[in-house]
C-alpha cells in the first residue's frame, strides 16, 4: 500500500517509516523538518519538506504518489507549552490537519490513522483506562487531539471517511539496531533525560513529586515501545476497509512504571548511576496513568514485543550511546 507518513522525520514517524518498509509497504514522508531530522529517514524513500496548510502541494504529492492511506504524526506535543502557547498548538495541531483532511478528501484518499493520546482522557477517576473512559483534556495539547477526533466522527458520517485514532501512553526507545532514536530539542521525556544524567551530557535528573499514593511515592506511567506502536499502526489497516469506519484503541503495556524504577532500569542497563534531585510535584501530574490495551491485541492481533521497561531501556541505551549527539555529527 502507498502510505504517506506526516511527520514522518520525527521520532514516532521515522520508526513507523521503517516498519512501513519491513511489511512491505511503499512509506511516502512528508515533514518540514521543525522537529524531525532528514537524517532519521533513508534516502530511498520519497521525501518532500512541505507544511500541512500548503493544499495545492500536498495534493500533487497525493496524487503524483498515488496515496491510499494517511498516517499522521505531524503534531507539536509539549504539554506545558500548550499552555503558554495555544494559538500555536490549535493552528498547528487542529487547523493543519483540518488542511489535510479537505485536500485527502478533494484527492479520493479515505484512509486515515491518526496519532492521538492518553492526554485525551486528562486526569481519569481510575485505572487502567478503556477506550470508553471520559474524555476531559486538562490543557490545550490534549484538546486540539481531542479536538480531531471529535471531527474524524463528522467526516466519517459525512464523507465515508474511514479511521483510527491510536491513544498513546508513554512512547520510548528506540530501533533495536540503535541507528535511529529519540533526538527532541528540548527533551522532556524521562528516559533519554535519566541516560543524559547518567553520562553527564545533561544534569541531574529532577524527579517532580515523591509523596503520592504509590508505591515508592513516585508517578507511575506506562511506557511502550516505538516500534510496538509502529506495528499496531500497520495493524489496523484492515480495519478501514470499510468506508465510514471508526476506530479507537488505546496503544500501551498496561504495567505501570515508577519513575524510580525507570532511574534502577538505566542504571542496570547503563552500568553508571543516575544523578537525581526530589523536586516539588508538578500541577497536573496524576499518581498512575497506564491503559488497558485488551482491545487492539484483541481486534489487531496486536503483540507487545517489549513488554518491560528494562527491554526498552536497553534499545533507548543502544542508540544514545552509539549516537550521542542525536542525529547531529
Amino acid at each position: 500500500m502507498n502510505v504517506l507518513v506526516v511527520g514522518g522525520a520525527g521520532y514516532i514517524g521515522s520508526h513507523c517509516v521503517r516498519q512501513l518498509t519491513a511489511a512491505g509497504h511503499h512509506p511516502v514522508v512528508v515533514d518540514n523538518l521543525v522537529f524531525g531530522h532528514r537524517a532519521a529517514v533513508a534516502e530511498d524513500v520519497a521525501f518532500y519538506s512541505v507544511n500541512l496548510g500548503n493544499e495545492s502541494e500536498i495534493g500533487k504529492i497525493l496524487r503524483k504518489e498515488k496515496i491510499e492511506l494517511v498516517m499522521h504524526f505531524a503534531a507539536y506535543a509539549y504539554v506545558g507549552e500548550s499552555v503558554t502557547d495555544p494559538l500555536k498548538y490549535y493552528f498547528n495541531n487542529l487547523a493543519s490537519t483540518l488542511h489535510l483532511l479537505r485536500c485527502m478528501l478533494g484527492s479520493g484518499v479515505k484512509k486515515f490513522v491518526f496519532s492521538s493520546t492518553c492526554a485525551t482522557y486528562g486526569i481519569p477517576s481510575q485505572v487502567p483506562i478503556t477506550e470508553d473512559f471520559p474524555q476531559a483534556p486538562i490543557n490545550p495539547y490534549g484538546q486540539t487531539k481531542l479536538d480531531v477526533e471529535n471531527a474524524l466522527k463528522s467526516f466519517a458520517t459525512a464523507y465515508g471517511l474511514s479511521f483510527a485514532s491510536l491513544r498513546y501512553f508513554n512512547a520510548a526507545g528506540a530501533a533495536e539496531d540503535g541507528s535511529i532514536g529519540e533526538d527532541h530539542k528540548p527533551e522532556t521525556h524521562l528516559i533519554p533525560l535519566g541516560i543524559d544524567a547518567a553520562t553527564g551530557r545533561g544534569p541531574a535528573l529532577n524527579v517532580f513529586g515523591n509523596d503520592y499514593p504509590t508505591p515508592d511515592g513516585t508517578c507511575r506511567r506506562d511506557y511502550v515501545h516505538v516500534d510496538d506502536l509502529s506495528r499496531a499502526h500497520i495493524a489496523v489497516f484492515d480495519q478501514l476497509a470499510v468506508p465510514g469506519a471508526q476506530h479507537f484503541y488505546n496503544l500501551g503495556t498496561g504495567t505501570p512504571t515508577s519513575v524510580l524504577e525507570v532511574i534502577r532500569a538505566i542504571e542496570k542497563v547503563t552500568g553508571k548511576k543516575v544523578p537525581h534531585t526530589i523536586a516539588p510535584r508538578r500541577a497536573g501530574d496524576p499518581p498512575a496513568l497506564y491503559a488497558d490495551s485488551t482491545k487492539a491485541q484483541r481486534e489487531l492481533g496486536w503483540v507487545i514485543k517489549f513488554p518491560d521497561i528494562e527491554s526498552i531501556v536497553a534499545t533507548a541505551w543502544k542508540w544514545h550511546e552509539s549516537h550521542p549527539h542525536g542525529f547531529g555529527k
